[in-house]
């Protein structure tokens, strides 16, 4: 009870209690500004650092809605603006040093500003907004006004100065272009007037524009008319044609990268290709320089393009991404380029002081440097930033004087709490993930993606040592926790592994074993408390895909490191029942979950909803998994994933989220006791946080921003100081003893390790003041712990199974021997009994995976083929569609015989149904008129009335038609169409010169189209009986060859006969067709095929009888006429005997045989004649024929001719027609765009003149309100007399004298090496500077008001008198220069509205010619 009223006071006293920012660590990574001569300032997350130069104190001014976006600052007036990132951003001026809140500008950009530059004289600042405004404003930043403003929209802006030596200028350069804007005042009227600078090619070379709405090059075409500008013939008539380019004109110009202004207004501009352009300040001409080289560049040295530049007098000082600092020498249009500066990474900004003393150098990485000029210059780095965002941070036990950070590429730093300066700083050159110091010993432990864990020694915090590193796994390390007392270092990796190691250096950080959890882990805690001999573990991981998250707690004895053999199987894994675990469920996801100290609760921030809940234990054991129902449930009122974690007492529940916010509760009733923002959602959130021991340091570290803030107690309840110092004297008290033992062993070893020099165990470590390296001596490849464990438990499981081992693999190699006896049996055996290959393999999946991958393989070629396959089909189905199906009359050739004449057809498409209703209505319409033109001409006949002239018409008539029938026979390319030729009528046809407007012209066309279809119709009706008339001709050849060739096998002629036959072009189709000719390779034939071609296969019987007839007479039964050559007579038998033994019989039959044979040759003879006669004949008649179709064919070529002639005729006209049509077209176009174009420029004149109106109003008001002031002066000489009038004259005389004489106003020397270094000297127009002149004349006046200086006699009274009347005629002369000044910049700007007025009205003098080119006569 006394323990709850405890807590309650405490309670009621927490809720004055709140946190302050003590300081703010961080590294810029925009550009660097100067405030004054020894300050520089640059954003930090939601901060911004303002960092002393001499004394590196660093001063922190927090923007309370956000992150901060863009800074600038003003030296003259010591004040810097930066904006917010938020919705509808603003912008705030604050004071410096006093840091206080100067203006805030509100303005109507939506989302960010981007760009923010301060003039260098006068209270004038312009901004620069991105997406989706793209506006350049102006503004007074004393008044809080927007002065002007402009829209350039999708323009994204890198750069934007204002000119030093003229306020009215504001450069600002993007990747692409680069635009002066020229700032014209009026009285109070500003305007904005922009000139975009004509930027060179990317060689160097300047390309020439021509003008493209009134282009003077042009060529004149007498015959096809006006040749018009590109943006007519695009149809182009809107403000878009005025700067309308083709592709083919497009040209890339060089791309500014930075620029600078010169003293004399002109601008250095470095380009990305590697130029460098000096832009004059009159014109705004650009110039290329040419680059002076003397020596061979160097090798890595050679200078791409500046990545900033900064002006000095001579020329300019640049930087590139190669780490050095260039000066560049100009003079004239040359430069020279010499080494100013090595800097040790790439140079990002460069920028001198106010009193140009000081380059100010910024890397890319966010460090600082500045080179002091002088007689013996000075390069000192003033700040070092890490390498990389901060990934963690812990505190070195105790934690009230030193803290560590790691970042991502493992770079590890000691800073000081006091005023977070680093200490120092080591490398272990490899990704780091996690930090953690322990609590019991002077050491920190350091965990990578590789899967390491790197102890260090942190005694000396100004030299930390890396003294032992442990490769747990392959995973990386995503968590990395002591317990409370510093007994265990609990490693979570991501496989899901909870690698628990002794946290003690004197045990080498003996590894104990490992807990498998689930994957994925979000967060460890842990609970070890002085009184209790446990150290209680939770490990909250998610349960993907169910909405749910586990927790499971574990709970490690503390005589773990004494019996960790037994307490671990041999793989290293922790056993269950030494490690009890228990397995909790929450039915909704959690993003973060903490376990009490003192009760069984654990706190959980929900991860769907802004609740945080606590969930009661139960007390009983239980197997399984439990499901925890929400037992308290509090609004958190921080959006986004939270974390939670306890305060080193467990009183505290500290949360933070995505929001920026941290919370401090209650751990009872979770009520929220203090509240900071230290960062913003913009850079998501905080990442982490630790406390110290004794509650008094918070360290808060952002997700993305790269901040890290340090929060100290502004006020916090007495109570809760007290128990929180209390707990962490209690803690450290029971801790000393274990500290001074591990940290005397860790002397020990550092100093074993220096004087040995040993390397194996411990890594040598090399520190400075600047940077530390880890030397890494042994670079063989290392194994994980948890895979040496696994290897030596299969070592043992190997060693204890031996035996068995063995017994297999004689087993294994007697079943070989026995299948390879087998496999050498089945070589013997028949065909028949011989067994596959395959089926003597043993591991029969083995083979199945291996056939099944054989098919897929073949399948996966097989589609493949025929995808291919039928992407050529679809290719030739649509080439066949579009070029034969969808021909109606296909196109084919003719060729002749004998000469080479070939005639080809005209390929046609159908005509489409509203191409046909298109000319049926031409048609109709055309009809139509000539029917109402001969009405009209009988109602003229009917009207006249007289017969006489009736009978005079008649004959006028008849001999109009007799004229007609005259001119008919007229060659038809005089009437204007040689269609008539091929009787297509061309009445419907207009004249050419009677065509005007845009339907009838149309309508021409119409009928043209139809007359070539006639045209080619009627060809190709001509052609295709040519063509039937050669396929008869072929046939009868065909006819009249086979007898020929009969002749020639009966007289066996060597003679060839000629057979004519079709072309491919005349049949194309046939193109379309495969032969099997074609095909060289053997069509696939699978086995069911081919026995079905077997079984359709008959056998054929002899014929015997046939046989025998076609061996004995040739196959017929009587012999015929044509045979007669082949006959042959007999010769007796007894021929073959010698004449003298021939008996008289013989010799009859002898005579009887030579007559035979005589009369068969005279047959023969007879027979042989008729024969080559018939064959001659044959011939002569084929030559006749193929002769005749050739000279038809020869006269259907001519035709051929004509008619192409007839097509081109009529597509001539038809051109002429569509370019009658377009030019037609494009002169509207024109004119459109000329009217567009005269209406914009009216506007323009109206507007003109209202301003040259109102400018001049203004300007006479004004000269008014001059001209009294000068009248009121001269009334103030003129009346001086007069007011003194009551005095003597000589003491009058010397009034007046005294009246006239004014101070002299000294001007600060400035001193001689200062005014030599600064390049821009004294800038004028500046109203601070013209204040502070009025404010030393004021002074002055008091001095010359002293009535020391009253002549001798004078009243004083007269005297006072005199003095306000002379100090009333000062500040009147004041008013009158003022005044002056501003006259003269009215009139300026009124002559310049009066030019912009001109120069519109000679634009609008130029459109009436240009409507004249445009529609020639």
């Amino acid at each position: 009870m006394a323990q709850g009223r405890e807590r309650d006071e405490a309670h009621n006293v927490a809720i004055g209690s709140s946190l302050s920012v003590r300081w703010v660590q961080g590294f810029p990574k925009q550009n660097v500004h100067f405030v004054n001569d020894s300050t520089i300032c640059y954003p930090c997350g939601n901060f911004v650092i303002f960092l002393n130069i001499e004394t590196k104190k660093k001063t922190v001014l927090q923007c309370m809605n956000g992150i901060v976006g863009v800074v600038a600052t003003n030296v003259p007036y010591e004040v810097v603006a930066f904006s917010d990132r938020r919705l509808r951003p603003l912008i705030y001026i604050y004071n410096f040093p006093g840091l206080t809140r100067r203006t805030k500008l509100k303005g109507d950009v939506l989302l960010d500003y981007t760009l923010l530059s301060f003039s260098y004289c006068g209270t004038y600042l312009a901004s620069y907004s991105s997406l989706p405004e793209f506006e350049l404003a102006l503004w007074n930043w004393e008044l809080g006004v927007i002065l002007c403003k402009k829209s350039q929209p999708g323009t994204d802006v890198n750069q934007m100065t204002f000119n030093p030596m003229n306020w009215h200028q504001l450069c600002l350069s993007s990747p692409s272009a680069l635009t002066v804007w020229t700032i014209e005042r009026s009285n109070q009227e500003h305007y904005l007037k922009a000139k975009s600078v004509k930027l060179p090619v990317e060689d160097g070379s300047f390309f020439n524009e021509t003008d493209v709405i009134f282009p003077q090059s042009l060529p004149k075409d007498p015959i096809y008319g006006p040749v018009l500008p590109v943006s007519a013939i695009a149809g182009l008539v809107g403000e878009e044609a005025e700067t309308f380019r083709p592709k083919d004109d497009l040209y890339t110009s060089l791309h500014p990268t930075m620029h600078c202004w010169t003293p004399t207004s002109d601008l250095y501009v470095g380009c990305e290709e590697g130029h460098l352009l000096v832009i004059s300040g009159e014109n705004f001409k650009a110039t290329v320089l040419n680059k002076m080289e003397d020596e061979p560049p160097r090798v890595g040295r050679n200078l791409i393009s500046p990545v900033t530049m900064a002006y000095q007098k001579g020329g300019v000082l640049a930087s590139g991404i190669d780490g050095f600092v260039y000066s560049f020498l100009i003079k004239d249009t040359n430069y020279k380029v010499e080494d100013f500066l090595e800097v040790e990474g790439p140079v990002e900004h460069l920028m001198f002081s106010p009193s140009y003393r000081m380059l100010l150098i910024q890397t890319d990485k966010g460090s600082i440097y500045i080179y002091t000029f002088g007689e013996e210059p000075t390069f000192e780095k003033v700040l070092e930033a890490c390498d990389g965002k901060f990934q963690a941070t812990d505190f070195i036990t105790p934690g009230n004087e030193y803290f560590m950070t790691l970042t991502q590429s493992g770079e590890v730093c000691v800073w000081g709490i006091d005023d977070g300066v680093c200490v120092s700083r080591i490398c272990l050159n490899m990704p780091a993930t996690v930090l953690a110091c322990s609590p019991s010993s002077l050491s920190a432990a350091v965990g990578t993606q590789d899967g390491f864990v790197h102890f260090l020694d942190v005694q000396d915090v100004e030299s930390p040592q890396a003294i032992h590193k442990a490769f747990l796994s392959k995973s990386p390390v995503q968590h990395l926790l002591y317990d409370q007392r510093g007994i265990y270092l609990l490693v979570g990796t991501s496989e899901g592994y909870i690698f628990v190691i002794n946290a003690k250096p004197s045990s080498l950080f003996q590894i104990l074993g490992f807990i498998e959890v689930g994957k994925d882990i979000l967060q460890i805690s842990t609970v070890s408390l002085l009184e209790i001999d446990m150290v209680k573990v939770m490990v909250l991981s998610p349960l993907p895909g169910t909405g749910r998250s586990r927790l499971e707690i574990l709970t490690l004895p503390k005589r773990l490191p004494q019996v960790s053999a037994s307490f671990a199987d041999q793989r290293g894994r922790l056993r269950d029942e030494f490690v009890p675990k228990s397995v909790y469920e929450i039915e909704h996801t959690l993003s973060s979950a903490v376990l009490s100290f003192r009760s069984n609760q654990i706190y959980g921030f929900c991860n769907q909803v802004p609740y945080i809940c606590s969930y009661l234990l139960p007390e009983k054991e239980h197997s399984g998994i439990c499901i925890l129902k929400p037992y308290q449930k509090v609004q958190s009122k921080q959006y986004g994933p939270g974390m939670l974690s306890l305060s080193p007492h467990g009183l505290w529940l500290i949360t933070i989220a995505k929001c920026g916010f941290l919370c401090i509760r209650d751990i009872q009733t979770l009520e929220t006791f203090a509240r900071c923002r230290s960062h913003s959602p913009q850079g998501h959130g905080i990442q982490l946080v630790r406390i110290s021991v004794d509650g008094q340091n918070i360290l808060v570290n952002g997700r993305d921003d790269g901040t890290l803030v340090n929060l100290r107690w502004r006020q916090v309840g007495g109570n809760l100081t007290n128990e929180i110092l209390e707990h962490s004297q209690q803690l450290l008290t029971s801790l000393r003893n274990t500290m001074n033992e591990e940290n005397d062993y860790l002397s020990i070893t550092r100093r074993d390790s220096l004087d040995s020099g040993s390397e194996a165990e411990h890594a040598n470590m090399k520190s400075s003041s600047s940077q530390e390296e880890l030397v890494h001596v042994d670079n063989m490849e290392e194994i994980p712990w948890i895979e040496q464990k696994s290897q030596e438990a299969i070592k043992k499981e190997v060693k204890l199974f031996s035996n068995k081992r063995t017994e297999i693999k004689r087993g294994i190699k007697a079943l070989v021997k026995t299948v390879l006896d087998m496999m050498k049996e089945n070589k013997a055996v028949d065909n028949i009994a011989k067994l596959e290959q395959q089926e003597f393999g043993l591991d029969l999946e083995e083979l199945e995976r291996l056939h099944d991958e054989s098919e897929e393989e073949v399948a996966k070629i097989r589609k493949d083929i025929e995808m291919q396959n039928l992407a050529k089909r679809y290719l030739a189905e649509l080439i066949k569609e579009e070029c034969w199906n969808s021909m109606a009359v296909k196109g084919r050739a003719l060729k002749c015989f004998h000469i080479p004449y070939v005639v080809e057809n005209f390929p046609m498409k159908e005509r489409t149904d509203e191409e046909l209703k298109e000319l049926k209505r031409v048609v109709q319409q055309k009809n139509i008129e000539a029917e109402c033109l001969k009405l009209q001409k009988e109602i003229v006949e009917a009207q006249s009335g007289i017969t006489l002239v009736k009978k005079h018409n008649e004959e006028e008539d008849e001999e109009e038609e007799d004229k007609t029938v005259k001119d008919s026979n007229l060659p038809n390319y005089l009437l204007g169409s040689l269609s008539t030729d091929f009787r297509v009528h061309t009445s419907l046809l207009s004249s050419q010169l009677e065509l005007h407007s845009r339907e009838e012209k149309i309508n021409q066309i119409i009928l043209l189209k139809d007359i070539i279809y006639k045209v080619k119709t009627a060809f190709n009706n001509e052609f295709d009986a040519a063509y039937k008339q050669k396929e008869i001709e072929i046939a009868r050849i065909k006819e009249r060859n086979v007898r020929i060739h009969e002749i020639i096998l009966d007289l066996d002629l060597q003679e060839s006969v000629w057979q004519p036959e079709f072309e491919d072009c005349e049949k194309p189709e046939r193109t379309l067709v495969v032969e099997n000719a074609e095909i060289r390779t053997l069509k696939h034939v699978t086995a069911w095929q081919k026995a079905k071609t077997e079984l359709l296969v008959i056998p054929q019987g002899s014929n015997l009888r046939r046989q025998a007839l076609m061996d004995m007479m040739g196959g017929v039964l009587e012999v015929k006429k044509e045979d007669i050559l082949r006959m042959v007579i007999p010769q007796p038998a007894f021929m073959a005997k010698p004449e003298t033994l021939w008996s008289e019989e013989e010799r009859k039959k002898f005579k009887e045989y030579e007559k035979k044979v005589k009369e068969l040759n005279e047959e023969r003879d007879k027979y042989r004649k008729s024969l080559e006669a018939e064959m001659k004949k044959l011939q002569n008649a084929i030559q006749e024929s193929t002769q005749s179709f050739d000279e038809h064919l020869k006269r259907l070529f001519e035709k051929r001719v004509k008619a192409e002639m007839v097509v081109n005729q009529e597509e001539l006209k038809i051109n002429n027609l569509v370019f009658s049509l377009l030019l037609d077209e494009e002169i509207s176009s024109r004119e459109a765009f000329l009217n567009n174009y005269l209406t914009r420029k009216q506007e323009e004149k109206s507007q003109t003149a209202e301003a040259i109106r109102k400018a001049r109003e203004d300007l006479d008001v004004y000269k008014e309100h001059y001209d009294n002031l000068v009248a009121e002066d001269k009334v103030l000489d003129r009346s001086f007399k007069k007011e003194f009038s009551e005095i003597p004259s000589y003491q009058v005389d010397i009034l007046y004298k005294l009246f006239k004489r004014r101070p002299r106003i000294h001007k600060q020397k400035v001193h001689s090496d200062t005014n030599s270094l600064v390049p821009f000297g004294e800038r004028p127009g500046s109203g601070k500077l013209n204040k502070d002149a009025f404010t030393q004349l004021m002074k002055a006046m008091d001095d010359l008001d002293n009535i020391n200086n009253m002549p001798e006699g004078l009243d004083p009274s007269v005297w006072d008198h005199f003095c306000r009347t002379r100090r009333t005629k000062v500040e009147n002369e004041q008013k009158v220069k003022q005044k002056a000044a501003g006259l003269m910049e009215m009139a300026a700007f009124l002559r310049r509205r009066t030019d912009d007025d001109e120069k519109i009205t000679r634009r609008q003098s130029e459109i009436p010619a240009e409507f004249d080119n445009s529609n020639p006569p």
